[in-house]
């Protein structure tokens, strides 16, 4: 094989065997550092063999033999420095400590240590984007708005203290799972949201495997806590957008705006089930159960995914949901999408004043500025929001994004 088909079968095959990979070797090994650098290693020794040998039938059980070696290799290195004992128990003991809970999956298993309560928020779900969503450095850098050196000191001290504080490979119990959920949900939104808009200038725009992954794992967990309604609202906002995917990208691979898309390409059957479950909880609500933020993102694209066109679209229920939502997450980029709603109710001149007024707290980042220049743009001010295309090309990081404002940048006088 080429170079070229080498290369594309091993990004293909890290793409869906990465998390695999390292959950087996983080459940035979018990230590984060051996089971991501094992798994680096196993792709990297990919590269060469593949091209010599070709593509092997099962690539996941070939890169999980080939890391598990790696591993061993490393830790008979170690093993003159350290516990001869300790060593011995990690080669031949391969069988789980803990026993099986009530789902037996590796990666959820995974998901639940890197949110161990232990660690702060933000760095369980930066490690839970490097260890499960197999994202890069970079990628969860600019998911959180933060330079490379600074996440990767983040995820650094994130596994050294899973490591000290010998938290187990298993999932916790029934009682604790309610406290740790909170966790997990937000790692699985920043998994689907990097599927739904890659961050990579070299990948796809859209990353079925990353979406496809955080929605099977979100299902396990809903039916671990059937009657949380954060996990049922993140699984039908999931399903909202997932059910778009087909009319998001051209043809050219540029993306699609909402306003453009082919509404009749959607995932209908996707669309009934995340209605159904946003239904659910509008029941929930009426009935005196406050709702959660997932809950209400849900509600906000449930509304959309109803419209049969662009103009059909309630603006006025999306900017109440939004007020809520706001109450539960006074974020910059929450204001930001609730300013779109208020240029459909308000204007483009009212709007543009509540993104002004965020400038300082996202300059950084990409949307803000593309958000700008199209206020700009219905407002007639062409040098400004071509100005603002220019800011938003240059901070843009999906190449499918960076065309579609590109488009709209030279479709200016």
């Amino acid at each position: 094989m080429n170079t070229v088909d080498v290369r594309e079968a091993v990004t293909r095959a890290h793409h869906e065997e990465w998390a695999r990979v390292v959950a087996a070797l983080t459940r035979r090994f018990g230590d984060l550092d051996i089971a991501e650098e094992a798994s680096a290693e196993a792709f990297a020794t990919a590269v060469e063999r593949w091209r010599a040998d070709g593509v092997p039938p099962n690539p996941g059980a070939w890169l999980t033999t080939t890391a598990n070696r790696k591993a061993i290799d490393r830790l008979r290195r170690e093993s003159k420095r350290g516990d001869k004992h300790k060593e011995a128990q990690m080669l031949y003991d391969s069988t789980p400590s803990e026993p099986p809970g009530a789902i037996d999956d590796d990666r959820l298993r995974l998901i639940f240590i890197c949110c161990h309560p232990a660690l702060a928020m933000e760095a369980r779900v930066a490690l839970t984007l490097r260890m499960v969503g197999g994202l890069t450095v970079p990628e969860i850098a600019r998911a959180f708005l933060v330079r490379g050196t600074t996440m990767e000191q983040r995820i650094t001290r994130a596994k050294a203290k899973i490591k000290a504080a010998r938290i187990p490979y298993r999932m916790p119990s029934a009682g604790d799972l309610p406290a740790r959920v909170s966790g997990v949900l937000a790692v699985l939104f920043l998994v689907f949201n990097e599927g739904y808009l890659a961050s990579g200038p070299d990948t796809d725009p859209v990353r079925q495997d990353l979406t496809t992954e955080a929605i099977r794992l979100t299902r396990l967990i809903r039916a671990l806590l059937p009657q949380d309604g954060e996990v049922a609202g993140l699984l039908a906002l999931m399903l909202l957008i997932e059910a778009r995917r087909p009319a998001r990208v051209s043809s050219s691979g540029e993306l699609i705006s909402l306003a453009e898309q082919d509404r009749g390409a959607w995932d209908a059957e996707l669309i009934a089930e995340g209605h159904r479950l946003v239904r659910e909880r509008l029941a929930a609500a009426a009935a005196g159960v406050a709702p959660g933020r997932y809950q209400v993102l849900a509600a906000i694209n449930a509304v959309h995914t109803s419209a049969r066109d662009i103009r059909d679209t309630d603006w006025s229920q999306v900017l109440a949901l939004y007020d809520q939502l706001v109450r539960l997450d006074p974020s910059p980029i929450i204001a930001l999408n609730r300013a779109i709603a208020v240029a459909e109710l308000d204007g483009p001149e009212v709007a543009l004043a509540i993104v002004d007024g965020l400038a300082e707290v996202l300059a950084g980042y990409h949307a803000y500025h593309a958000t700008r220049a199209d206020l700009l743009r219905r407002l007639g001010r062409s040098r400004q929001s071509r100005a603002a295309y220019d800011r938003a090309i240059e901070l843009a990081g999906n190449t499918g994004e960076t065309a579609y404002l590109t488009r709209r940048r030279d479709q200016l006088r």
